[in-house]
């Protein structure tokens, strides 16, 4: 019996979605000079050819991971967090218990902070992760309950930590990973 079009167009997204998914996880682990579509399609389980169907070129697939790498990492929960009414000491436990979890249980979140950074590095993510911190650093040096210092650097500290371990579980399998409360003492005042 012939498939409806329907079914057909549901393949077409899932296959789409398949490739999408599996590439991020490539491109975060080799970048884009290190991935080769033939490399790509071995790991993916799917025909060379099958990749160009849905996607031009290797640059057009690596432009379509890269538009949705902040989505991935999590954007909007930490833009989210930062309107919360609490106190800015909770809004980084809170941060940080997010950020330690997603990278101990979700690859993808991995491969998008990854990303997310090259695209940082390269000029081409906005900085949002970077000035969404800083805003809750400077909320919490007002409270008195974050270190002081220059906000922004305290968040580009912050997330050179967060990328160390996602980098770090990208290419070590069984990687230590800190707790929430030590990623979140980088920013917090000691009250002893």
């Amino acid at each position: 019996m012939p498939k409806s079009q329907e079914r057909c167009q549901e393949i077409r997204e899932e296959t789409r979605n398949l490739i999408v998914k599996k590439s991020v996880l490539y491109f975060a682990r080799n970048g884009f000079a290190g991935t080769r579509i033939s490399d790509l399609s071995k790991h993916i389980g799917i025909a060379q050819g099958t990749i160009y169907i849905y996607f031009k070129s290797k640059e057009e697939l690596y432009d379509e991971i890269f538009a949705i790498s902040d989505k991935i990492a999590g954007n909007d929960k930490l833009t989210m967090l930062a309107k919360l009414p609490v106190p800015a000491d909770q809004k980084i436990k809170k941060m940080s218990d997010y950020l330690i979890r997603s990278l101990k249980e979700d690859e993808m979140f991995v491969a998008g902070i990854a990303l997310y950074t090259q695209r940082l590095l390269e000029g081409e993510a906005d900085q949002s992760f970077y000035k969404t911190t800083e805003k809750i650093i400077k909320q919490g040096q007002k409270e008195g309950t974050v270190v002081a210092g220059n906000a922004r650097k305290l968040s580009e500290f912050y997330w050179g930590i967060v990328y160390l371990y996602a980098v770090k579980s990208l290419y070590t399998a069984d990687a230590a990973m800190i707790s929430s409360a030590d990623l979140a003492r980088v920013l917090l005042e000691d009250r002893k």
